[in-house]
């Protein structure tokens, strides 16, 4: 007797839970990470009860949504505010989590049609769109403040004799929310399906794997170490040199921001930017050294050098991290290989690399407030900071450093390859 087929219905019943529980999981995973890191920079004590609804902002924000500011100041005032930053740190909590739920159910298959593997990632995507405008509707808070509050005695009262309230909050855009979100969860898969060996991939897609996926897989352990090397820096500097609370807020909502621009720095690439007023970087301080009293400041290893000569370690992490990974990748691919093939795959990867640290590493913030046509008079009444990089510049510097790691590190695996002959015919 032959056991029960299950039936298409009990088939597709069971895909949609688990589309239910990987969703569920990357969303509670990023929440927890969100809500610790607002909790650790003080959020906790905002009015209203509005810690939840900055918690899912924040989650919208991470998967490429849109929150945008507004403000209301009645008829003889003016508000102006606008924010655009993504916590990296919760991106990232949440790009791993749905990854590793994507793939499990294709681990150890050799090959997967292409009709199995767009159900399985449809699904994904039905309850993540869902899900997502659940998140918009629910991120959206208004609060009502006074100008005493911005340490203006003058203002105070002023505001108290015209009756000036400003409301500031924030709204979800949905549309762009969910056109953004889905492309980001888009790339998640697909970038989960180039990085592991363990998945499959569709028949016609099998010879593009020696060259794509070890390259993948080599730029995404970069990025991991240069996270975990950030980590444990912050937890020295917490243990040792106080301010934990504010630490732990960097380490759980942009220790990415960071150390994806340390990378990019130490690679020789130049990010412009600019701080004003209240607005500050997290740390190293000595970003905000660089960047503070200059109408647009350059951020490189020589105006950062200026400040603290050990910048120029980050040339020395760039140089050790790339030829470690480079090995890893020409270790992952065929023995037939030669070094200007890792050589050309490791430049273009780090190259495509480099250009997304470019484009989800943009800060911009700016908020001001004029009350009877007079918005400058210090205090915490303004401020604006940005920071963006030369674009092409930095991809252009990332071509010679892949070339280079690739090349040694294609010559390494070659040589350790031989080396694990010459002891294997020895035994023999």
């Amino acid at each position: 007797m032959s056991a029960p087929t299950p039936s298409r219905a009990a088939v597709a019943l069971r895909g949609w839970a688990r589309a239910v529980a990987v969703m569920l999981a990357g969303l509670v995973a990023m929440g927890v990470v969100a809500a610790l890191g607002l909790w650790a920079a003080g959020a906790a004590d905002l009015p209203d009860g509005a810690f939840p609804r900055v918690v899912a902002a924040t989650v919208v924000t991470a998967v490429g949504g849109t929150v945008e500011l507004s403000g209301d100041a009645g008829g003889l005032a003016e508000s102006d505010a606008g924010l655009t930053v993504i916590p990296l740190s919760v991106t990232l909590t949440g790009a791993l989590i749905l990854a590793a739920g994507f793939l499990r159910p294709l681990r150890h298959r050799a090959v997967t049609g292409t009709r199995e593997l767009a159900g399985w990632a449809a699904r994904i995507a039905v309850v993540w769109l869902a899900a997502l405008l659940a998140l918009s509707l629910t991120a959206r808070q208004t609060f009502s403040l006074s100008l005493g509050d911005l340490g203006d005695d003058v203002l105070g009262d002023l505001g108290d004799l015209f009756g000036i309230s400003p409301e500031v909050g924030f709204t979800t855009d949905v549309p762009a929310t969910m056109f953004f979100g889905l492309l980001w969860l888009a790339g998640v898969l697909v970038l989960a399906l180039l990085v592991t060996r363990g998945a499959p991939l569709q028949g016609r897609l099998l010879r593009f794997q020696e060259s794509v996926r070890p390259a993948a897989y080599a730029m995404v352990a970069l990025l991991l170490a240069w996270v975990g090397l950030g980590v444990v820096i912050g937890l020295v500097v917490a243990a040792t040199r106080g301010h934990a609370a504010d630490t732990f807020a960097v380490i759980l909502l942009g220790m990415p921001n960071l150390v994806w621009l340390a990378l990019t720095l130490g690679l020789g690439a130049t990010w412009n930017g600019r701080v004003e007023g209240p607005f500050g970087l997290p740390m190293p301080h000595v970003l905000d050294e660089v960047l503070r009293g200059r109408e647009v400041a350059e951020l490189n290893l020589g105006t950062l050098a200026d400040h603290d000569g050990r910048v120029w370690w980050l040339v020395a992490v760039d140089a050790l991290l790339l030829l470690a990974v480079a090995f890893v990748m020409a270790r992952r691919s065929p023995a037939r290989m030669r070094a200007w093939q890792h050589a050309v795959h490791l430049a273009v990867a780090l190259a495509l690399t480099v250009l997304m640290i470019c484009l989800v590493g943009r800060v911009s913030a700016h908020y001001g407030l004029s009350v009877l046509g007079i918005g400058d008079l210090g205090g915490d009444l303004g401020g604006e900071l940005f920071l963006r990089p030369e674009v092409w510049t930095a991809v252009g510097l990332a071509l010679p450093w892949g070339l280079v790691a690739g090349f040694l590190g294609g010559l390494l695996a070659r040589w350790v390859r031989g080396r694990g002959e010459v002891a294997t015919r020895a035994r023999g």
